[in-house]
């Protein structure tokens, strides 16, 4: 089990969020609702037809007494959203037609729900794409004033304990961003350090910008994009810890960051790492995950209202987890 989800499930639990699954209707959803609700981490919304929901519960054997299932058919606020969902696209050409039709889509309703308030977060991708739900959350509830764009994090729990924050890393970009210009490369370090605040506790993250060079030990474009990053990310966040570019190696190491980086207040001791693309970063959480026997959890961040993924192979306890940290970003 691991350490930091069962710290997240307990901050969760704290401040009880309404996290809405469009995808109510799924065996692996409809079993999480039910322990989410049972173990008071979350107030889950399941969105479905509610005799469909109910009668995957009943196959399942599990309880989901007390669970709010909203079938968009059948809503009172359906109609209420349309208005609101026409209103808010006219200017890019929606029709009042298009809306009805649009809001009937559970991804879409439960977007609403949170643009109006009636939910917290949602939580979906055991059956829909990342593009599916990101989708209306940039259309409807949009990025955060501060931020540009939406990018993602990555909880890396490994068993070497000297590592990061006693063993706890957070990686940046994985699974978003496929060629970050310099100015989202900043983005994408303050959203994460604040990430890391929320959601591991880091009282000081420590930022690293990585990159095959550390501070200037080879000339390239590559490089170049990465040191304007680092000075874009300074402006963005004076007082955060972050410096680049630099190695992985230079990053975590203690020696190897005091040989190749003196002075560096991040060198050798990062718990943020934030990679140059999204091959690098995508490669590196995975060698991390299989080679390294790390404990990996993913959040989106950036967004006004917290939206997270799943992967469509996703376990019951994926679900939960997830619901678990996005609950945590919604207290946020």
């Amino acid at each position: 089990m691991s350490g930091l989800i069962d710290r997240i499930k307990a901050k969760a639990s704290s401040d009880v969020k309404k996290i809405v699954l469009p995808e109510g209707d799924e065996v692996r959803t409809v079993e999480a609702a039910s322990i989410l609700k049972k173990e008071a981490i979350a107030e889950p919304i399941l969105i479905g037809n509610v005799d469909s929901v109910n009668k995957v519960a009943a196959e399942l054997g599990v309880d989901i007494s007390g669970i709010e299932i909203i079938d968009p058919e059948t809503s009172a606020r359906t109609a209420d959203y349309a208005k609101e969902l026409y209103e808010l696209r006219k200017a890019k050409g929606m029709t009042e037609e298009v809306a009805a039709k649009t809001v009937l889509d559970p991804m879409y309703y439960g977007i609403m729900m949170i643009k109006l308030e009636e939910a917290d977060g949602l939580v979906s991708g055991a059956v829909h794409t990342t593009g599916d739900m990101l989708r209306p959350a940039l259309q409807i509830i949009k990025t955060k004033p501060e931020m540009k764009l939406v990018s993602s994090s990555f909880l890396m729990e490994v068993p070497n304990k000297e590592l990061g924050e006693d063993g706890l890393l957070v990686y940046a970009d994985c699974v978003v961003n496929p060629c970050p210009t310099a100015e989202e490369l900043a983005y994408i370090a303050v959203g994460t350090a604040a990430t890391a605040k929320a959601l591991c506790g880091f009282e000081e993250p420590r930022v690293a910008m990585l990159s095959f060079s550390t501070k200037g030990s080879a000339k390239h474009d590559l490089v170049s994009k990465v040191q304007q990053a680092v000075d874009m990310a300074h402006e963005l966040a004076p007082d955060l810890l972050l410096d680049g570019e630099m190695q992985f190696d230079a990053a975590l190491v203690p020696k190897i960051g005091a040989s190749k980086a003196k002075g560096s207040p991040v060198a050798g001791r990062a718990n943020i790492l934030v990679f140059p693309d999204l091959q690098a970063g995508n490669i590196g959480y995975k060698i991390t995950e299989r080679i390294g026997g790390a404990n990996c959890f993913a959040v989106l961040q950036g967004l006004k209202k917290p939206c997270n993924d799943l992967s469509r192979g996703c376990s019951v306890d994926d679900i939960v987890n997830t619901v678990a940290m996005t609950a945590v970003q919604a207290q946020m």
